[in-house]
């Protein structure tokens, strides 16, 4: 069942809301320190958006200062492009995850493209307990084990969000994490709750780092909250966002810009607006009445 309560925020069935308000307005007083260990090729894109969203991204990578780095951020976002001296980097993140209870969050890029890249990443998922993974369809079925994985970073036509709830929720059961698959409508789950964010658009799939870019935005709104309201959070700003931008976007270019300055005026009240549903889940991962 998905309802609202009288004020507009999300309501799961057990009778508790998400507040995104409060989420929002934690990110922009505590502006979280956050570490994106990341793909080469989205860096800027990734710190652009934290900027954009109020956090303070730091991008570094070098092996040898990710411990102490990870030791003065708020939350550290893991996104395995696995260029060459990355897997030492995400060893080193890992390492010191055993000792801190900082905020962690992975997007496990291209699972199943390659042996290597599979390995390496479950591996990591082994090792470490993260607060929450954030993928797209194709990567989540492939972390669960219940699919092939992707052509690169690229989702595959027949997969789809909702597709891959079931995935979702085993993982975030087995993992105690939370689980968010973007799509048309980007799905969430705890593996008992699930909320569904609508709004997104064909365009953001054009535009290099936007996947990443929220996977790192999620760290920061978990930062400044918790696992379960700053993932919900985190999907519905990018959402509102991206509703703001295409009323002056004429394609990806304009999108990319107008994305940017529209997260940045985005307000906590603004989130009355969302488009956010949240339901229960039964044990099989289907949608509870």
């Amino acid at each position: 069942m998905d309802t609202h309560d009288a004020g507009g925020w999300p309501r799961d069935d057990a009778g508790g809301t998400v507040d995104l308000t409060a989420v929002w307005a934690a990110l922009a007083e505590r502006r979280p320190l956050i570490l994106c260990i990341t793909n080469r090729v989205t860096t800027q894109r990734v710190a652009d958006l934290l900027l954009a969203a109020g956090a303070s991204p730091v991008m570094a990578d070098n092996p040898h200062e990710v411990a102490q780095m990870a030791a003065i951020a708020s939350g550290v976002y893991l996104n395995t492009g696995l260029h060459e001296t990355q897997p030492a980097s995400l060893d080193a993140a890992a390492v010191a995850f055993e000792t801190s209870a900082v905020t962690r969050v992975l997007d496990p890029v291209g699972i199943g493209a390659t042996a290597y890249r599979t390995g390496v990443i479950g591996n990591l998922v082994r090792r470490v307990r993260f607060d929450a993974i954030r993928g797209n369809a194709a990567e989540i079925a492939a972390l669960s084990g219940a699919g092939t994985g992707t052509r690169g970073v690229d989702a595959g036509a027949g997969d789809t969000a909702e597709g891959a709830l079931a995935a979702a929720a085993g993982i975030a059961r087995e993992r105690d994490t939370v689980v968010a698959v973007s799509g048309e409508t980007d799905v969430i789950t705890d593996g008992t709750r699930v909320a569904r964010v609508g709004g997104g658009h064909p365009w953001l799939a054009r535009i290099t780092g936007t996947g990443c870019a929220l996977g790192a935005l999620v760290t920061a709104c978990v930062a400044a909250s918790d696992p379960w309201a700053g993932t919900v959070t985190a999907h519905a700003a990018l959402s509102l966002a991206t509703d703001r931008a295409m009323r002056q976007a004429s394609g990806p270019g304009t999108l990319s810009v107008y994305l940017l300055d529209a997260l940045t005026a985005l307000r906590p009240e603004d989130f009355a607006g969302a488009d956010v549903r949240v339901g229960t889940l039964d044990r099989a991962g289907a949608a509870g009445d």
